[in-house]
């Protein structure tokens, strides 16, 4: 029993969740409207993660869309999606996944929903982003990070 407390126990909790930033531009209107609707979607997502302190750290998500029919821009959407969270207990190996995978993937549906939001307010079809694999993105950036820092050793 007493060796049960002394072992800090893992704690997660979200503290908050809220839109950072939002941006929606649309520089082919009206004339878009008029052309035969033919997307070609460019989708980028990048995460963000800042120690607020002891416990509380504040994770990003942003998602850019640019969207063209043809040569022209229809619609650029940038939407980042923020939360606090309260992470205690958790070895510095199991945070990288924590903040980098888990976290995210709490924020992508608030930002699938405020994306879809914008898109069709800008006289749009919707626009529903597909489900995101955060593990894998996680592992793959992780597996960068490790080539690179071969990749520099050896040239030393």
């Amino acid at each position: 029993m007493a060796e049960a407390n002394t072992a800090q126990e893992k704690q997660f909790s979200i503290q908050k969740i809220f839109t950072k930033d939002i941006s929606f531009e649309s520089p082919g209107t009206p004339q878009i409207f008029t052309t035969k609707w033919e997307p070609a979607v460019d989708f980028n997502l990048s995460t963000d993660a800042n120690d607020m302190d002891e416990s509380m750290y504040e994770v990003s998500l942003t998602v850019t869309i640019t969207v063209k029919t043809g040569d022209e821009v229809a619609y650029l959407v940038e939407a980042t999606q923020s939360g606090i969270f309260n992470l205690a207990g958790f070895t510095d190996q199991e945070m990288g996944p924590m903040l980098g995978s888990f976290c995210p993937n709490i924020l992508f549906p608030y930002a699938r929903e405020v994306v879809s939001d914008l898109v069709a307010k800008g006289g749009f079809p919707q626009l529903l982003l597909a489900p995101v694999n955060f593990d894998a993105l996680y592992q793959q950036h992780v597996q960068q990070a490790q080539q690179q820092a071969s990749g520099t050793n050896t040239l030393n």
